[in-house]
């Protein structure tokens, strides 16, 4: 695979997209939805104690070869180089995710996307785990949005992703929009995969989409999702998680069975 260009076709199949490439909204709602029913939401590297490389053929190599998953900064990457390679003119973003941290205590750690097309600019979120919105979200100041799952609102300087999540309206994060530089984002993707206080470096976390629904794992905790229906589990093992990535997650990581999880007291 070419490590210094997007390899569009490549990632074409990957998704299992064969529509239309002209860069219109319907090919932009359409790249989005097939991204994330293909690629996970992942970890896993950064609890392997791997370093995580924004470098195009990196990611390339891991998440369409390798057919494994990512978080923000791996997804955001590798959407921003296919649009642009389509022909898109993707303008990538920080954000200080708002979730479990007030906004003067939240980092730039979070990689998003915008898109201006047919006379608005929407949002393009591919790697925000389970709450992640599979459509492009319109940028437009909004108290709230009965039609849909995800909406934008402005706040002083900052525009807010919100969602609704277990009945309740949810902030996301904030970011002020600026077109960030490449080391920003390097900066950010560093911070979240080393630092002893990330999340990311502390936990497991894991989403996929299935065609009945959602899998999510966070720690040992698996929770399956379908239409009406919310099955709950623990994970046995390592040998449990290593399984799971198999049926699940569409890939094999035998590294996981060695794996260290400091959120995880006890695990065999």
């Amino acid at each position: 695979m070419n490590d210094t260009t997007a390899n569009v076709d490549a990632y074409l199949r990957r998704i299992g997209f064969a529509g239309n490439v002209e860069p219109t909204y319907e090919t932009l709602a359409a790249l989005l939805r097939a991204h994330a029913r293909s690629i996970p939401f992942e970890n896993l590297d950064v609890l392997l104690g791997r370093a995580i490389s924004l470098d195009i053929g990196v990611v390339q190599r891991k998440l369409i070869g390798a057919r494994r998953g990512g978080y923000c900064f791996e997804h955001a990457t590798l959407v921003a180089e296919m649009l642009q390679a389509i022909g898109f003119a993707p303008v990538r973003h920080t954000a200080r995710v708002v979730l479990y941290r007030p906004l003067a205590e939240s980092p730039r750690a979070h990689m998003f996307l915008t898109v201006s097309i047919d006379g608005g600019i929407f949002v393009v979120d591919p790697g925000f785990g389970g709450l992640a919105a599979d459509y492009p979200v319109p940028l437009v100041d909004c108290e709230t949005d009965p039609d849909n799952q995800h909406w934008m609102a402005r706040l002083g300087a900052h525009w807010i992703l919100r969602t609704r999540s277990a009945g309740n309206v949810v902030d996301c994060w904030a970011s002020t929009l600026e077109a960030d530089n490449r080391i920003d984002f390097e900066v950010g993707n560093h911070y979240t995969s080393t630092h002893p206080a990330s999340p990311f470096h502390n936990r497991l976390m894991l989403r996929a989409l299935t065609p009945e629904g959602t899998v999510t794992v966070m720690n040992r905790d698996v929770t399956h999702t379908t239409t009406g229906s919310v099955r709950r589990s623990v994970l046995a093992d390592r040998a449990a998680l290593r399984a799971l990535l198999v049926s699940h997650f569409g890939f094999d990581l035998p590294e996981v069975e060695s794996m260290i999880v400091p959120a995880i007291a006890e695990w065999k």
